[in-house]
């Protein structure tokens, strides 16, 4: 059966109008309440936002059309934007930076590869347009739920609790590829259409800020297999805010406390299956006959020339001797005619399944960042032991000796060595880490041809800036 998903049509900043129909309203309260499925959803039926009194004062007072709300959050997550395995940034950033090498004909993802991107490229307009589309409903379900008087202490909680996450996430991904961004809290169309960005900085504050309300709404208790962020993946998404802020102390402390709360897979065979002990969140495949990732049908080579994405031979040459993180998260492909060999992420192994359930969902975060998280702060703060064995815990699960490393410098690099083979191709973390770290110029202007030092931030879109100036001034270089 095909389900149909109402979904709001949101352009960037501009968040719709007012005056809408109650027929419109009412299709959305039908289909929230028994329409939705988020592991079966095909196609979509778009409508204005209906923002009027018959929804603020009737949708958030029925949890289970609450949760079909963010059902449809976490399905756009999964399916679009910079989060979905598809074209996110796992490949998209993957490319961009000193991961992927692209092979394929898609003229967005050249432009990417290639570093070919203008403020009008289509990646960088949907990517901001889907973000805001989902802090927009973010908004919306606390603004509700603020309101409602039939939810249980509970409910409104766990509510407030999630929407906070995914604001919060959602504007982590956009500050780290846009840099100074707006910070959206409200859903005023007028007031959100003359909005202007805020330092990065500030951003940061308030990313940890909800993160910290959000930490106190939310148990640990895991919900759906992981699939629904609980205190330990705000916990492990504020650890990583206060890393990429500065906030030593903070960091490490976090961190610790996700550790803590989990254990480290140990079977490193293991890691990316659905059951993996030591993920955090994650997202199920949906569709009726879509039972794998979207990280394996993008990644694996099963054909030559037909390939679209291929392991750099910079990357490959990142691993060690002996290794193990090489020998079983990297799958090769030999062309036919035995000339040529490429090798792929081989993380996810899935790409036809065999049966009835998929063994692997895509992981948004898990333990062994933690660690790397806590080992980075550590060597800022000085604490030399402690940064060795966070390190060690990750390379001996990888088959390798302690790391040499025993100065502040040297773990630091030992870290940011780990994080590049340990995290490749999960959610831009290499490109991100290349910013923090102020190496993207130094690594990727002697292997990218196109390459330029303002191209460590994406364009604001440039129709964005033409609609609110208060966005203006764009970015460096476009």
């Amino acid at each position: 059966m095909e389900h149909k998903i109402y979904h709001l049509k949101l352009r960037g900043l501009v968040f719709g109008s007012l005056d809408k129909s109650i027929r419109n309203t009412i299709k959305m309260l039908i289909v929230l309440a028994v329409s939705f499925n988020m592991t079966s959803c095909e196609s979509f039926l778009e409508i204005d936002a209906p923002k009027n009194k018959l929804i603020s004062e009737t949708v958030f007072e029925d949890a289970s059309t609450v949760e079909s709300a963010f059902a449809n959050i976490y399905y756009k997550m999964r399916e679009q934007g910079m989060v979905s395995g598809n074209f996110g940034l796992s490949v998209s950033m993957g490319a961009y930076a000193d991961e992927l090498d692209y092979y394929g004909r898609n003229t967005n993802l050249l432009n990417i590869y290639n570093h070919g991107i203008t403020a009008y490229d289509p990646t960088v307009l949907s990517w901001w347009n889907q973000a805001y589309n989902l802090i927009y409903v973010a908004n919306d379900i606390i603004q509700g739920i603020d309101k409602a008087t039939a939810l249980s202490l509970e409910e409104h909680e766990r509510f407030k609790g999630q929407a906070l996450f995914v604001r919060a996430f959602i504007h982590s991904l956009l500050v780290g590829i846009y840099g100074d961004v707006p910070y959206i809290t409200a859903t005023s169309y007028i007031d959100n259409n003359k909005v202007s960005r805020m330092p990065m900085d500030t951003v940061y504050g308030k990313i940890i800020s909800d993160l910290l309300l959000a930490v106190d709404l939310l148990d640990d208790v895991s919900v759906g297999e992981r699939v629904l962020p609980n205190r330990s993946a705000v916990k492990a998404l504020l650890a990583r805010m206060y890393l990429y802020h500065g906030d030593w102390e903070l960091a490490e402390a976090t961190a610790s406390d996700v550790i803590g709360a989990h254990t480290l897979e140990t079977d490193i065979n293991k890691v990316f299956l659905k059951n993996a002990t030591e993920t955090i969140w994650q997202f199920k495949p949906g569709g009726p006959s879509i039972k794998n990732t979207q990280e394996a049908q993008n990644m694996i080579i099963t054909s030559i020339p037909t390939q679209g994405y291929a392991l750099t031979p910079l990357l490959l040459a990142a691993f060690e001797p002996g290794d193990l993180r090489r020998t079983q998260w990297v799958g090769s492909f030999t062309s036919n005619d035995g000339l040529t060999t490429l090798y792929f992420a081989h993380k996810y192994k899935q790409t036809i399944n065999t049966t009835s359930q998929s063994l692997e969902y895509s992981i948004i975060l898990r333990l062994a960042e933690q660690y790397l998280i806590r080992a980075e702060a550590r060597a800022h703060l000085g604490n030399i032991p402690g940064a060795q064995g966070d390190v060690n815990v990750l390379r001996n699960r990888a088959g390798l000796g302690d790391t040499t490393a025993s100065t502040k410098e040297g773990l630091l690099e030992a870290v940011l060595h780990e994080r590049q083979v340990e995290l490749f191709t999960e959610h831009g973390h290499r490109w991100f880490d290349l910013n923090r770290f102020d190496r993207a110029n130094e690594v990727l202007s002697s292997i990218k041809p196109n390459w330029k030092s303002t191209n460590v931030l994406l364009p604001i879109p440039g129709n964005d800036l033409e609609f609110n100036p208060n966005l203006r001034p764009q970015n460096e270089g476009y």
